[in-house]
């Protein structure tokens, strides 16, 4: 038997009416952030970055493809990854039915990610996506806009993310390292997913998820938006789907898994 409130039909449409007021109020809100996120001022790119591509190697001019407006998803996949964040490659299981309306709307879009291009490749062919992945291998590119960090940073608490500063990482603690759990089995959530790109926590985390916008306007690249962490639950489409059905999220630990891995032991 249900332990959830049950009720009338007559009971639930005013329930539900009530709580229709509060999400038009979240979405005129959601407007108004969207209306301040695009007053933001623009900040000129004048570093040089480059990128290898399946085109060969590009400029950050080169990744708009003739568009005006460029958004770039920080997929996180170091050099040393095996495989791709299991949490980026969830968001990105939903950009190959976006990127091509973005384009049709001035819009270019693309991943980027540190690990070397043709491991990129590899991966995109494994998870049967099509959408642009430039690798910012050898760049500065991923520094710059703060998803990645250097050991010397991690050890000394020199990480700034997600616009606030990180304590020092310690070391990965027992259990964590990649020989560790799969041996014992993960003793933290961010272990079990840095095990499945075939890091430790340390390697994993040097790497971060990010979202970031940029314009081109009279030849100049400005930079006009980024977000972080929670800040890319909008772009997850699991989690939208999740937050309408009837048990929510309803999480508990790491459940998600590249989508050819699910059933697997």
């Amino acid at each position: 038997m249900t332990i959830h409130m049950t009720g009338t039909r007559d009971e639930w449409l005013a329930a539900r009416l009530d709580l229709l007021e509060d999400e038009k109020e979240l979405t005129r809100r959601s407007d108004m952030l969207a209306q301040r996120r695009q007053e933001l001022p623009w900040v000129r790119i004048e570093k040089e970055y480059r990128f290898d591509t399946e085109s060969g190697n590009a400029s950050l001019v080169d990744l708009f493809k003739g568009r005006s407006q460029l958004l770039v998803y920080h997929f996180m996949f170091g050099p040393d990854y095996t495989a791709g964040c299991a949490s980026c490659s969830s968001i990105a299981d939903g950009f190959n039915g976006v990127a091509v309306h973005l384009e049709n709307h001035d819009v270019a879009f693309t991943a980027v990610s540190r690990a070397p291009l043709a491991k990129l490749q590899a991966f995109r062919k494994r998870m049967g996506w099509n959408f642009d992945w430039a690798s910012s291998f050898g760049s500065d590119f991923n520094s710059d806009f703060s998803v990645w960090f250097t050991e010397e940073q991690q050890r000394n608490g020199g990480i700034g993310y997600n616009y606030r500063r990180e304590a020092p990482l310690a070391g990965p603690p027992a259990g964590q390292t990649v020989q560790e759990w799969q041996l014992r089995g993960s003793e933290s959530p961010i272990g079990q997913i840095a095990a499945m790109t075939g890091t430790d926590i340390a390697t994993y985390t040097r790497d971060r998820p990010g979202l970031s916008a940029f314009v081109l306007e009279d030849g100049a690249v400005y930079h006009t938006y980024s977000s972080y962490a929670r800040g890319l639950d909008g772009v997850w489409s699991t989690y939208q789907w999740l937050d309408r059905a009837p048990k929510g999220r309803n999480e508990h630990g790491i459940w998600w898994r590249l989508h050819d891995e699910y059933g697997r032991e």
